[in-house]
């Protein structure tokens, strides 16, 4: 009983305050999962071509919905001393762990996407760390474009600062789990991912490419966005009913050789957690549950 009235309050709350923005959020239905105090982990076994192999891994993608300064772009500390400048986002952690003969990869996404406010997710950061070095890219969107601030270990690439108009890639995981009603469709300027620019070296620019949505299945979609110029195309498979989970996803890369390399995740176990207070050495057997 405590619990509902918690959650009829901050049904309250957000329809009072966030009466505008996305027409697609359905609050009671959304509420019930994403306000829990909870994130939902989802864990993937990867197969991630590096170097004209194929490596095995895990990819874990972390969903949780938490309080955003507007004007700052970091988490708010104390939402209730907020006031406006606080905003509900949709926060994705990704991560993919692989090894590359003797030595290790990591990376990791961070995406931030409003739940309610009707606008381009307002930073996005991704890092990669191996024993050559790190590299490091954060999107920051100001002024209608983003900024963005590259950081790598190698000479050409260096220290650089950019402007970017257009919406990226990394989003669309985010949109997809608000509603994916809100993944637009047709040909568009879009940002490829963050980390498919980290692994390619390729300049950090917006590409044309073309989004396209289309059911699988009883209960399945997938959202496909091809990029012809630069050879590169991502499927998403996800469950087309709400919370819209993401299932599998692929990247497939077409070398100026004509071969082609596929990078897949397909999901092995999902789990509702506050993960941020098990951390504990008892703790560590959830790591094995979830096949960690």
């Amino acid at each position: 009983m405590k619990n509902l009235f918690i959650l009829g309050l901050i049904l309250v709350f957000i329809s009072s305050c966030n009466s505008t923005g996305r027409k697609a959020i359905e609050e009671e239905q959304f509420a019930s999962h994403w306000y829990q105090s909870k994130a939902e982990i989802n864990v993937f076994e990867l197969k991630q071509m590096r170097y004209g192999e194929e490596r095995e891994g895990k990819a874990v993608m972390i969903f949780v919905t938490e309080d955003f300064s507007k004007r700052k772009q970091v988490k708010v500390d104390d939402p209730s001393e907020a006031g406006k400048d606080a905003m509900k986002v949709m926060k994705l952690n990704m991560t993919r762990d692989f090894v590359t003969g003797v030595y290790p990869y990591h990376t990791m996404l961070s995406v931030f996407t409003p739940v309610y406010d009707d606008l381009n997710s307002p930073k996005i950061v991704a890092s990669v760390t191996e024993w050559c070095g790190q590299s490091f890219a954060q999107l920051n969107w100001k002024n209608n474009k983003y900024k963005a601030n590259l950081f790598s270990y190698f000479e050409s690439e260096g220290d650089q600062e950019l402007s970017i108009s257009a919406m990226a890639e990394d989003e669309l995981f985010n949109l997809i789990r608000l509603n994916p009603d809100l993944v637009p469709e047709g040909h568009l300027k879009l940002i490829p991912s963050l980390i498919y620019n980290r692994f390619s070296h390729h300049p950090l620019i917006s590409e044309s490419a073309k989004i396209m949505k289309r059911k699988t299945g009883s209960n399945q979609a997938q959202v496909e966005v091809i990029y012809e110029t630069i050879g590169r195309k991502l499927l998403i498979n996800y469950s087309d009913a709400f919370p819209y989970e993401i299932m599998s996803w692929q990247e497939s890369q077409t070398k100026e050789d004509g071969t082609e390399e596929v990078t897949s995740a397909v999901r092995t176990n999902v789990q509702m957690i506050e993960y941020w207070q098990k951390n504990g050495l008892q703790d560590e057997a959830i790591r094995k549950s979830l096949g960690l």
